[in-house]
């Protein structure tokens, strides 16, 4: 049994070591395998191996140890020489192990040298040693095991290499050389290690892995292919119980560095080597060539990137282009796709340069840039217009302009030009009168400069002047700014215009206005100097005298002037700065007849039968000496003549006639002779002289006088003065018949006498009646027209003045021709006149209507003749004071309290009704009650056919409050609604009166009646003998204003008329708020010209909404003019002039309200010209408040918002419809709420939207917020309803856990149902800011050729409805963060108002929806700025206030903060600035 136990247990040894036997190696025995034993002795050593065998040496030493083995004596050798043994090349497949023995050993410790292990692989180097040993090891033999991780196809070589140390002594043996073909024991395996490949200039990392029997303080080595040994691992860590890891990098590798590289672990029981893995260092990609242009633009580069060509190692997974301009450091790199590019971006006019970026894999594996490409962009068109053109210095005749800096952001060229370009109109025909030329003229500026002066300009003209920016790709011109010249002193006044008559001692001149004024003329000073004269009487020069008249007196009248003199006149005219230029020029008076120096007729000397004898006495020249005297006798017959010349109106004998020529004159004048001519120098002094003495003088004969004659004796002088002949003549005696004729000569004079006495009392009686008949007539038209007497008095006087004016300058001038004078002066005192009447209510209109131009006082009540009170239970006579505009808030506050008791107590004061005499044309009233009073009715003109037609149900509103500084005159016309056979009058009445404004406060229809007919063509139509024609009209959210041409047979001038029709007034009640009306106000004040006829007003009645709008315009402008409001005298006085003007105390609360409303909030509209510097002074402190305009304005805005009652939201809080609000604090009020039309499961038409006006159209908006989970349906119920084309998302979607859950409500793709809608995305894109989604809506549940009800209520069907469907695009800003007031960019906010807007254009007429989280702030801010572009579009002006106060009276979270609030402002500044750079 035993022995069967050993037999086993031998073959199974036997069997082991079969197994596990060497497969590879040489054991040096003699009967070992010759196969194993496969080794060499190196050639290129300095000695060999010896193979020993000591059991066959007689005499071994004791130093060797017994067996068979390889053998150096290092004794034998010199120093540093080698041996080396290299085994046949292994190639394995698997883990295996190389194991040896050796030993060394010298007897007195010396050392014999070092054993070195070398693995060659594939017949490379051998490298370094992968492990060694030295010194002397003792005697005995030591078991090395090498662990080679290197296997086919590779093959490697173990080189055993003996080196001699300097000692010589010693032994150095090896043995049992041995491959096992399982894994070492001792040492380590290496795993493979892996080729690493990176790019140049990448670290490059080894993993190198050791497995088996290994101590972490035993070395780690990284050896290249060449023997380099690398520095230390960095890392080395455990993996598991047999596992540790190192980590060799390479630094910033190289492509010199690429190479085989091993691992390498050594220790005293063998070494472990890796196989050789390869770093493989790739040199990423360059372009040779530098990219080609292939266009260029003022903002791009177009480039071929030229990249067949590169230097380094593809492949090339990435091109990318780097560009940066020339002049700076930074640069920017963008992805290319394709083989050209397109830069965008760029500056225009700047050098840039172009590079070509390429990829290779891996990290690092971008290359250099390749040579660049050099490259300029051509200049842009210039950014906008230069701002902030001023004049920093204004002058007479230069402007010193300044406006912004211009730089190259402006230019975007640097080769630019910038020119003035400047305006002014001058006239040229002379004067007022003349033609006006405009002078343009463009100059260069230079470059650098931002000041220019504007030279040789005229004198306080308007200059318009703008800027041109030009670059060679376009031009920008600014607007025209409009600066005014200072006044300088007047230009001369042109000589040829000086224009005179002169006279014996006057001069009448006349002149034109100088032909450069240079400013306003305030003054002409005329000048005058005798400077010669024919009088030797007079002293010449004289004194110089100065005259000054006023501006519009381009005439003087010189009197008391020498005749026969010429004098110096000069005229010059002055404005602010001085006078100007004189004109001057000479004239010369007229010489008059000579004087004589007779108190009376003088007694006769002597007197006989034939002769009388008289004392002459010499005359006196006047402006020229007496040349020559007459005697002259005239027969005296009793004739008119000879009378008048004994009254005083003297005639001459200019025509020469001797005694024997007197046979009478012609037309039965009396004859007369010269009976004698006496020289100046014969009559020095009073000479007496016989006429009849017979004797002759100077070819007259002095004939003997007949004594049966009564005869007149006249001295006559004349003088002479280049060819200019005055004479003058006196009686001075008269000689009667001698012969019995005394009682005749009584008789004769007693007849003469009585004569002038009943000639002067016929006279004076016929004065007497002209005055009693004057008088008469004044006070009769004083009590027709006038109501005070002071008036006609007035009238008369000026009338009066006027004439005796007339008759002294008649007088005066005597034969002048005298128009012109008389013209111009009675001109001005003809203005003179009515501009007294006018400033006492005399106008012309009001002479026209002299049976309507009562005089009437709101607090002293007005007289009332035509019609009586019926009842009323307080005194006509009360007094009510007027209101200071300061008080009037606490005013209405205190009438408001007890339930409105003040206005209660007013409002019942009022008259009530009237009596109406006159009602002989009932058939033309709406109501027999509200006929206009005959006193106050407009009397139309009668036509020729119908002698009762003067009458119209019209009356004139004559409105004055007694109060200093303010009355109305017949203003207004109140009427009703034309019916439809008073059209033809209404016209009639329009065209008499000169009416330009008519203002209607109805729709043709309210609740099912007709409330006025449409008295107004579509296009043109005629209208009895008027023709009416549309010429354009302009639709507004509340209102819409209609301009016609009015034209009427047999009158060549055609009239305008604007319409103005307010259509938010309901039938029964009054407007919520009044902004829309004050509005609608303002535009009619601002569009009625101020010299047009009366505002004709109506309603349907013509009674309590057109009072309201007269008492709103009138107390409007009394508390601008006056600082208080009479609003109670003012109703009292409209009820005098039309009955029921306030039908009802809501009316009159309604009054008070909206004229509380105007005076909080003011006149907030900015002219976009002005809106620039206006925001910039709102946005300014107050150093005393510490606020701004701006703030101020919000402010304001808050306190007259209103806040809504509980009763007003009513249908949101019922309990069905709490769970479809998202918050219970902001719910739409009823009346604007958005039901739902379309059919649902449960019947319930409640969302919480609320309808909003825009600036355009009523109801354009449609605002809610966020749709709820269980709203989602009725969202789409009410895009669908409402034929809603556009949704304006302005809110962010969160997640459903959050407090308030903003769900995606739409689908992303295809088509989804929510209850009776189907909704399908049909596209959608996406930008920085707005992802845009379109959607087509249906109603699966409805006929789709049905259109909703809200639809056709107010015709807006959408163009987008196509067969039943409805296009919506769904707009989702993506710009306005969230906890964010505003935006977070306001030109992106432009763009997406932009967006919307073109999108609405092409729907036509539909709706937006507006939400964001609450339908509050957001989505007013939306609204509002879409109000905003809209004013500037069709009114260019922006009212913020007014767009937000709107939407505020619908809905009041509108706008809910200040930021917001100024938000506004500034998108109004952005989208005028970017109008102005279009």
């Amino acid at each position: 049994m035993n022995l069967c136990a050993v037999l086993l247990f031998l073959i199974a040894r036997v069997c082991a070591e079969s197994l596990e036997g060497p497969t590879a190696g040489c054991t040096f025995e003699e009967d070992s395998d010759p196969t194993l034993c496969e080794y060499r002795q190196a050639q290129e050593d300095d000695f060999d191996w010896q193979l020993v065998r000591t059991y066959s040496w007689p005499h071994m030493t004791s130093d060797l140890i017994r067996g068979s083995y390889m053998l150096v004596n290092a004794s034998q050798y010199g120093a540093g020489q080698r041996a080396q043994l290299m085994l046949r090349p292994l190639s394995e497949n698997d883990t295996h192990c190389v194991q040896f023995s050796y030993f060394l050993y010298s007897r007195d410790g010396h050392s014999p040298g070092g054993l070195n292990v070398y693995v060659r692989v594939n017949g490379g180097s051998r490298g370094n040693a992968v492990w060694n040993v030295s010194g002397s090891q003792g005697r005995q033999w030591h078991q090395v095991e090498m662990a080679v991780s290197t296997f086919w196809p590779s093959e490697y070589q173990i080189v055993f290499e003996a080196t001699i140390s300097s000692e010589q002594k010693g032994y150095i043996g090896l043995d049992d050389i041995v491959l096992l073909n399982y894994p070492c024991y001792k040492v380590p395996h290496f795993s493979r290690l892996g080729d690493v490949e990176v790019n140049a200039g990448q670290n490059a990392t080894f993993q190198c892995v050791a497995t088996g029997r290994s101590v972490k303080t035993d070395p780690f080595l990284m050896e290249r292919r060449n023997g380099v040994l690398m520095a230390p691992y960095s890392v080395t860590s455990s993996i598991g119980e047999r596992r540790l890891v190192a980590w060799f990098q390479v630094g910033g590798a190289q492509r010199g560095e690429q190479d085989l590289y091993r691992c390498i672990t050594q220790s005293t029981f063998g070494a472990a080597v890796s196989n050789f893995a390869e770093l493989i260092v790739r040199v990423p990609p360059t372009p040779i060539a530098p990219p080609q242009l292939l266009r260029s633009g003022p903002t791009y580069l177009i480039i071929q990137l030229n990249t067949n060509s590169i230097v380094g190692d593809g492949p090339v997974i990435r091109r990318e282009i780097v560009y940066r301009a020339s002049h700076s450091p930074w640069s920017e790199t963008h992805g290319v796709n394709s083989l050209t590019y397109k830069v965008w971006h760029l500056e225009p006019d700047t050098e840039y340069r172009i590079s070509v970026l390429l990829t290779r894999p891996g990290e690092g594996g971008t290359g250099p840039p390749g040579p660049p490409l050099v490259s300029r962009t051509k200049c842009a068109e210039p950014m906008r217009p230069l701002r902030g053109l001023t004049a920093t210095e204004i002058q007479s005749r230069q402007l010193l302009l300044q406006w912004e800096p211009v730089g190259y952001n402006l230019t975007r060229c640097h080769t630019y030009s910038l020119s003035l370009c400047y305006r002014y109109s001058t006239a040229t025909g002379g004067g007022a009168g003349g033609n006006n030329a405009t002078v343009r003229e463009c100059l260069s500026v230079e470059r650098n400069t931002s000041r220019f002066t504007l030279r040789d300009l005229p004198p306080f003209h308007t200059v318009h002047v703008r800027l041109a920016l030009a670059n060679p790709e376009g031009k920008k011109e600014s607007r025209e700014v409009t600066f005014q010249t200072e006044e300088d002193i007047p230009g001369g006044i042109a000589p040829e215009s000086l224009t005179f008559t002169p006279l014996d001692d006057m001069i009448f001149l006349k002149w034109e206005e100088p032909l450069e004024p240079n400013g306003l003329i305030t003054q002409y000073e005329i000048s005058y100097q005798s400077i010669e004269s024919s009088d030797p009487s007079i002293n010449v020069p004289g004194p110089r005298r100065t005259v000054s008249k006023l501006k519009n007196e381009t005439y003087h009248m010189f009197s008391g002037l020498h005749p026969g003199t010429t004098y110096l006149v000069s005229v010059r005219a002055r404005t602010a700065k001085g006078f100007g230029q004189t004109a001057l020029t000479e004239i010369t008076t007229n010489i008059s007849a000579p004087a004589f120096d007779y108190e009376d007729v003088p007694s006769p000397l002597s007197e006989s039968e034939s002769t009388i004898t008289v004392l002459l006495r010499p005359a006196l020249g006047r402006g020229a000496p007496v040349s020559t005297y007459h005697v002259v006798v005239v027969e005296e017959d009793g004739s008119r003549q000879v009378r008048r010349r004994e009254l005083g109106h003297m005639e001459c004998f200019p025509a020469p006639s001797s005694h024997g020529e007197t046979s009478g004159g012609a037309g039965g004048t009396p004859p007369h002779y010269y009976t004698a001519e006496l020289s100046p120098s014969s009559l020095p002094e009073a000479t007496p002289f016989t006429v009849g003495d017979n004797h002759t003088y100077s070819g007259y004969w002095n004939t003997p006088l007949d004594p049966s004659k009564n005869y007149l004796i006249y001295f006559q002088a004349s003088s002479n003065f280049r060819g200019e002949t005055r004479i003058n003549c006196i009686r001075i005696a008269r000689k009667v018949a001698c012969k019995d004729h005394k009682r005749a000569l009584e008789v004769s004079q007693h007849a003469e006498d009585m004569g002038l006495i009943l000639g002067a009392c016929a006279g004076g009686l016929v004065v007497l009646i002209l005055l009693l008949g004057a008088i008469v007539v004044i006070v009769k038209k004083g009590r027709d027209i006038y109501s005070y007497p002071y008036y006609p008095r007035k009238k008369v006087n000026i009338n009066k003045a006027v004439m005796t004016y007339r008759q002294e300058k008649t007088c005066k001038l005597g034969s002048l021709d005298c128009s012109t004078t008389e013209h111009s002066t009675l001109q001005q005192d003809d203005r003179t006149a009515h501009t007294f009447l006018d400033s006492h209510n005399c106008t012309a209109r009001n002479e026209q209507r002299s049976t309507v131009n009562e005089s009437s006082s709101l607090l002293g009540g007005s007289p009332r003749r035509h019609c009586r009170r019926k009842s009323s239970p307080y005194h006509t006579g009360q007094l009510h004071p007027a209101v200071r505009v300061a008080d009037l808030l606490q005013h209405i506050n205190q009438m408001k309290t007890g339930e409105g008791y003040g206005f209660k107590q007013e409002y019942e004061s009022f008259f009530d009704g009237w009596d109406i005499n006159d009602k002989k044309d009932k058939t033309k009233g709406r109501h027999d009650t509200l006929l206009g009073q005959d006193r106050h009715r407009v009397k139309m003109h009668s036509l020729l056919a119908d002698p009762n037609s003067d009458y119209v149900n019209a009356n004139y509103i004559d409105i004055r409050i007694n109060r200093e500084g303010y009355q109305r005159s017949n203003h207004f016309i109140a009427t009703q609604g034309p019916k439809q056979d008073m059209i033809y009058d209404f016209w009639r009445m329009v065209w008499q009166e000169n009416c330009y404004s008519i203002v209607m406060i109805t729709k043709l229809v309210e609740v099912g009646r007709m409330k006025c007919c449409k008295y107004w063509p579509d296009d043109s139509e005629l209208y009895g003998d008027i023709k009416i024609t549309l010429l354009k009209t302009e639709t507004l959210a509340e209102y819409t204003v209609r301009t016609f041409a009015m034209e009427r047979r047999g009158y060549p001038a055609k009239h305008e008329v604007c319409q103005f029709h307010f259509t938010s007034w309901p039938e029964h009640g009054v407007p919520y708020h009044a902004t829309g009306l004050l509005a609608f106000l303002r535009r009619v004040k601002a569009s009625t010209p101020p010299d047009a006829g009366p505002v004709v007003v109506h309603c349907s009645m013509g009674a309590g909404r057109t009072g309201c709008y007269i008492v709103l315009d009138v107390m409007l402008d009394m508390a601008e003019c006056e600082g208080v409001v009479d609003i109670y005298n003012c109703v009292k006085t409209l009820c005098s002039r039309r009955i029921n003007m306030i039908q009802t105390e809501e009316q009159y609360i309604f009054i008070h309200d909206a004229i509380l409303e105007a005076c909080l909030c003011g006149e907030t509209a900015i002219p976009i010209t002005e809106f620039g510097l206006s925001y910039k002074d709102m946005l300014s402190v107050d150093s005393q408040t510490n606020t701004s305009q701006l703030r101020e304005e919000f402010q304001t805005l808050n306190s007259v918002t209103p806040h809504l009652d509980v009763e007003e939201c009513s249908v949101s809080l019922l309990p069905r419809n709490r769970e479809k609000n998202r918050s219970m604090d902001v719910l739409p009020p009823d009346r604007a709420l958005a039901f739902l039309v379309s059919n649902e499961g449960d019947g319930n038409n409640y969302i919480n939207a609320a309808l909003m006006d825009s600036f355009l159209q009523p109801a354009a908006f449609v605002v809610t917020p966020h749709p709820l989970p269980t709203t989602t349906t009725d969202f789409w119920r009410l895009v669908f309803d409402y034929g809603c084309t556009s949704i304006v998302m302005l809110n962010q979607l969160n997640q459903s856990n959050s407090a308030w859950p903003c769900l995606q409500y739409w689908p992303e793709t295809g088509m989804q149902q929510y209850g009776p809608m189907t909704v399908e995305l049909l596209s959608r894109s996406t930008d920085e800011n707005v992802v845009t989604r379109l959607f087509r809506v249906n109603n699966i549940t409805r006929d789709p050729r049905e259109n909703l009800p809200c639809w056709n209520a107010d015709s807006r069907i959408p163009k987008k409805l196509q067969e039943g469907h409805l296009v919506v695009r769904h707009f989702q800003f993506l710009r306005w963060s969230a906890y964010r007031e505003i935006p977070d960019s306001k030109k992106a906010f432009l763009n997406l108002l932009a967006q919307v807007q073109k999108w609405q254009r092409e729907c036509g007429d539909g709706r937006t929806i507006v939400h964001c989280l609450n339908g509050g702030g957001r989505s007013g801010t939306f609204c509002a700025c879409t109000m905003i572009m809209e004013m500037v579009h069709h009114h260019n002006m922006v009212d913020v206030f007014y767009a937000v106060k709107t939407l505020r009276n619908s809905k009041p979270n509108m706008v809910e903060s200040m930021e917001q609030y100024r938000f506004c402002y500034e998108l109004a500044l952005e989208y005028l600035d970017c109008l102005e750079v279009r």
